[in-house]
């Protein structure tokens, strides 16, 4: 069974500058453990087949409308039955007017009542991108997360490989830092994996022999970042004499991740290579396959119309 994530209320009320209208004196306690949202207008409507009262509630124009040409006796009724669901809270948008109905209601089922100046579909689209990576699936994995060329590269490898040292040469390159030693993956999207570091660890590394390292006060603030998108893998390993890798690069290699294959590539590691401009070509090379220009493919269509030539 997956683990389920939670986010506080007041944190929601906090991003989004939420105006409260009623706020039982629980709120602090009160968490958000669901990504999709509602809008109740068949539940006002008297049908709560298939009704998740753990959503938040969201009350916009076509809502508030269906409740000021109801009858006054009519919208009791209807607004009573809907807050007598345990609902989690409620959102009015668009800076509308509150029923006192609406209140009453509010404070005899002890449900907060928040309000919002912004649109309707504008506070919906912004209140479940956040939500979707508050409350995202996530794991965390021992590597080294840096941004480089704006791609997201995640280096792994046996501690000791050369990750850290990496990083550092990378950071003095004019790459960015986000995660070292642990890197928190949330899975945002159905196609998105985002990376960041644990709180406790962030903007540190550690340099054996050295120690723990502040990235950001050494190298200021322009070297490290929060968060990336998991563009590419690397996977870093000893040179092992006699084993194939890759040299064309026709062939492509996906690491899966809670569900989503992200693009990886193994380099070997030995003595005289310089990891940091071989991961900087590699996130320029990724770069490039995104924008629909692939290297190898084009080698090789030069070479297979180069052998055709012969054959003439």
């Amino acid at each position: 069974m997956s683990e389920k994530y939670t986010v506080s209320l007041n944190s929601v009320i906090e991003e989004f500058q939420l105006e409260k209208i009623f706020a039982p004196e629980n709120i602090d306690d009160i968490v958000i453990e669901k990504k999709e949202v509602n809008r109740p207008g068949l539940p006002l409507a008297g049908f709560f087949d298939h009704f998740d009262p753990l959503r938040i509630q969201i009350i916009g124009k076509v809502e508030y409308h269906y409740l000021l040409q109801c009858e006054p006796v009519e919208r009791k009724q209807a607004v009573d039955t809907f807050f007598s669901k345990n609902i989690v809270c409620v959102v009015i948008t668009s800076g509308l007017e509150v029923f006192d109905e609406i209140t009453e209601s509010a404070k005899k089922y002890n449900v907060p009542v928040l309000r919002t100046n912004d649109t309707t579909s504008n506070f919906m689209a912004n209140l479940i991108a956040s939500l979707n990576v508050s409350l995202a699936e996530r794991m965390t994995r021992h590597g080294v997360f840096v941004e480089v060329y704006g791609e997201g590269i995640l280096m792994l490898g046996d501690s000791g490989i050369g990750k850290s040292e990496t990083a550092i040469e990378l950071v003095k390159r004019g790459h960015r830092l986000i995660a070292d030693d642990a890197v928190e993956i949330k899975k945002v999207s159905a196609k998105t994996l985002v990376g960041s570091a644990p709180e406790l660890i962030r903007h540190y590394v550690e340099l054996r022999g050295i120690g723990i390292v502040d990235v950001r006060r050494i190298f200021g603030m322009g070297s490290v970042k929060l968060t990336e998108k998991i563009d590419l893998i690397i996977n870093l390993e000893p040179w092992q004499q006699g084993k194939f890798y890759e040299r064309v690069g026709l062939d492509s290699e996906y690491t899966n991740i809670m569900g989503i294959d992200v693009p990886s590539i193994t380099v070997p590691v030995k003595p005289g290579r310089n990891l940091a401009v071989i991961i900087e070509i590699a996130a320029m090379n990724n770069r490039q396959k995104k924008m629909g220009y692939n290297t190898a493919v084009e080698f090789n269509k030069k070479l297979m119309g180069q052998f055709d030539d012969s054959l003439r």
